[in-house]
């Protein structure tokens, strides 16, 4: 399970389909997300929306939903107006109610009915991980999920053993910490928002109600089932979150 060696490996068989999340209201982007959805905030002219649609495209991935919630008319009417940008883009409609990452992916569920495993990613990420990597490493170890990982510094960190599967999570803000595997020297590792992922994990999803994280699916699930960290620290990637980090993802991304 090792991938510190990092180079580009051929994905061999039909793209896989994949989910952007951009339901969310975006608070850290305010002022701009006051009156706009955080999907549609530019970087050097173009949406995250439409990078991140692109983005999939150099990998082939051309079948996309993306999730509605915050100002869903403007993202909506801007697939619309654009064509998808090249993509074939369906709209999970969370309008009456946001549903949070993992609850609005068991909505979508229907989406990836024909497929095996497919990829979720957060809309407001940018970076140059060449998918074709972390699907060949997914394909090859056959975990329920594999999460794009690198060794950046923040609050919030998944916890894994040394064979890089998932065994807890920690704030070190407030010192809270979920251990589900009990294992001794866990590595921190911060997610990217990047994952690909098995479909057996809707039969799995047993969150009560309707709004759920994807971290808590995670942690419901991964003393029972392999979860694997994949380390891309060495690409490129930001969290493009807060304001500050548009000028920053300007210089890494043209």
């Amino acid at each position: 399970m090792d991938n510190d060696a990092f180079y580009t490996l051929p994905f061999r068989g039909r793209a896989l389909h994949a989910m952007l999340l951009a339901a969310g209201f975006g608070t850290r982007l305010k002022p701009f997300t006051e009156h706009h959805p955080k999907a549609l905030a530019e970087v050097n002219g173009k949406s995250l929306l439409q990078r991140n649609l692109e983005y999939l495209q150099q990998f082939g991935i051309y079948n996309v939903v993306v999730n509605v919630h915050h100002f869903a008319e403007q993202i909506i009417q801007a697939i619309k107006e654009h064509n998808g940008w090249g993509s074939n883009v369906s709209i999970s409609d969370e309008t009456g109610v946001i549903l949070e990452t993992g609850g609005g992916l068991r909505k979508a569920a229907q989406f990836f009915k024909e497929e095996e495993d497919f990829v979720l990613m957060n809309v407001d990420v940018l970076t140059d991980l060449p998918l074709n990597n972390i699907i060949a490493f997914h394909k090859k170890n056959k975990p329920l999920a594999t999460l794009a990982t690198t060794s950046r510094e923040t609050s919030r960190y998944f916890l894994f053993n040394a064979e890089n599967v998932l065994c807890g999570w920690k704030n070190i803000k407030t010192g809270e910490e979920k251990i589900m595997r009990y294992e001794n020297n866990l590595k921190p590792k911060a997610f990217s928002g990047l994952h690909i992922i098995n479909t057996a994990i809707f039969s799995l999803m047993n969150q009560q109600g309707i709004k759920f994280s994807m971290v808590d699916v995670y942690l419901s699930l991964c003393a029972s089932y392999t979860i694997l960290s994949f380390d891309h620290s060495q690409t490129k990637f930001i969290d493009v979150g807060r304001p500050e980090n548009i000028k920053k993802a300007a210089a890494l991304f043209s």
